[in-house]
């Protein structure tokens, strides 16, 4: 049972899908919610937030985990929120009736690390599509990408060249990785900072269109 908290939006009818949409360091779970109206603005969509589990001391808001080192999550407290978030996942696909090939799982930062890695996980289902915004996947203890059962999953990555807090490599290496995996990539760069740029937008929306193309047909059980 998944213990985080989360915001929800209701889709305007028959929804098309889920889209889970993850914070970065130190927000919260209304962040990301104003995100919704911009990447689905007919409202097609079942949108969830979760707030993520961890407060740290000295550190404003919530994290998904600690951070030794950039790219390497503290194994502890990354764990512990992996099964919170697979938990929530799980429930919202049961309650809701949307399957977990008709969700996309995406994030900033932190929380785009988060949907890599529930996305690859190798013990969990294969959502429809990961949106990746200025993230990585990452390097830790007890986690290794499962892409052998991946191939073609749609995967949007936009990074900025002026991030100084996650530098554009960590993209650029997470694009080679999955291609060589075969998954199917939409890469973008620009000259952003540590932000979602604005720019980058409409193509986002565009991906989101394509991969949750039509209405799903729940199946309760």
């Amino acid at each position: 049972m998944s213990a985080l908290v989360f915001r929800e939006r209701a889709p305007a009818g028959a929804a098309h899908g889920l889209l889970v949409l993850h914070h970065g360091r130190g927000a919260d779970e209304h962040d990301l919610l104003p995100l919704a109206e911009v990447l689905d603005p007919a409202r097609r969509l079942h949108v969830v937030t979760p707030r993520a589990p961890l407060t740290l001391p000295g550190s404003p808001g919530h994290h998904w985990y600690g951070v030794p080192r950039v790219g390497h999550p503290d194994p502890d407290t990354f764990r512990a929120a992996y099964q919170q978030l697979a938990a929530l996942h799980d429930e919202l696909w049961k309650r809701t009736g949307i399957a977990p090939e008709h969700t996309i799982l995406g994030g900033f930062s932190m929380g785009t690390v988060m949907s890599y890695a529930l996305g690859l996980g190798p013990e969990r289902p294969a959502p429809g599509g990961i949106l990746a915004f200025s993230g990585f996947v990452p390097t830790v203890e007890g986690w290794q990408a499962d892409l052998a059962s991946r191939a073609g999953l749609p995967v949007f990555i936009t990074h900025g060249r002026r991030d100084q807090v996650i530098d554009v490599d960590f993209a650029r290496r997470a694009q080679e990785l999955l291609e060589a995996g075969g998954l199917k990539v939409s890469y973008h760069e620009s000259e952003a900072g540590h932000h979602i740029d604005p720019r980058e937008l409409p193509g986002a929306l565009e991906w989101v269109r394509e991969t949750l193309p039509t209405p799903y047909a729940p199946t309760h059980e």
